[in-house]
């Protein structure tokens, strides 16, 4: 199984609404299917002096091998989900991929946008249908992992804030606020700062006080928003 690929670009075309790239790895040729939006890349750079890098899909077939590479994992990922659903084959997953980036096709699935996905040539109501049943809560679970990842990640490199945030999450509790609400604040109140691209000199005046008052203000009142949470700053 051919699973990933570092070579030299030998040759690119187009057949019909298919994009091919020849790659040299160790003397042997690799005739590799890609996205359009890669191909267009490839085409206005074709002389540059770096290899490709790819992931690959290799699907073997009675008659052939066929190889479909991806400039991302995530996108090589999403390739394999596709194929895993009944009735959708490799180019029904390319033409998603070539008319959608995988955000938006992500963001399509998760809010049931049947409109988007179903105006990719040769995906059909039912077809969209199948997609968001089968795949929604896959990438909803992901997405859940890789913002708990991301929120783990600036904590650790935030040690005065992730201390200050416990104290607070800890006071709320005391106060009987509904853990799912306690956990909702801490999420948007590291957003906001996050979004707010603060220096450690500015993180060094976040105090317990203000962000405890702030979100209790959120909590007793949830159609505000967290706009003035560091307004202090």
């Amino acid at each position: 199984m051919i699973s990933w690929i570092k070579g030299e670009l030998i040759d690119l075309w187009q057949t019909n609404n298919k994009f091919f790239i020849l790659l040299n790895c160790h003397g042997l040729g690799y005739e590799i299917q890609i996205i359009e939006s890669f191909f267009k890349e490839i085409n206005t750079n074709k002389n540059h002096n770096d290899d490709l890098v790819l992931w690959l899909k290799h699907i073997k077939k009675e008659d052939s091998d066929l190889l479909f590479g991806f400039i991302s994992k995530d996108e090589r990922n999403f390739f394999n989900e596709i194929l895993n659903i009944k009735g959708i084959g490799s180019q029904i997953g390319i033409a998603l991929l070539n008319k959608l980036t995988l955000l938006e096709i992500t963001n399509a699935i998760i809010d049931n946008d049947k409109k988007l996905i179903s105006s990719v040539q040769g995906i059909g109501q039912k077809m969209t249908e199948r997609i968001i049943l089968e795949l929604k809560s896959k990438l909803i679970s992901k997405r859940s992992q890789q913002e708990n990842n991301e929120i783990s990640d600036f904590l650790s490199k935030n040690q005065n804030l992730n201390m200050i945030l416990k104290d607070v999450e800890i006071a709320l509790e005391s106060l009987n606020y509904p853990k799912k609400d306690i956990k909702k604040i801490s999420q948007l109140t590291i957003n906001t700062i996050k979004n707010k691209k603060i220096s450690s000199e500015e993180e060094a005046n976040i105090t317990f006080e203000h962000l405890l008052e702030q979100s209790m203000n959120y909590l007793n009142n949830k159609d505000s928003n967290l706009v003035q949470l560091h307004s202090k700053l």
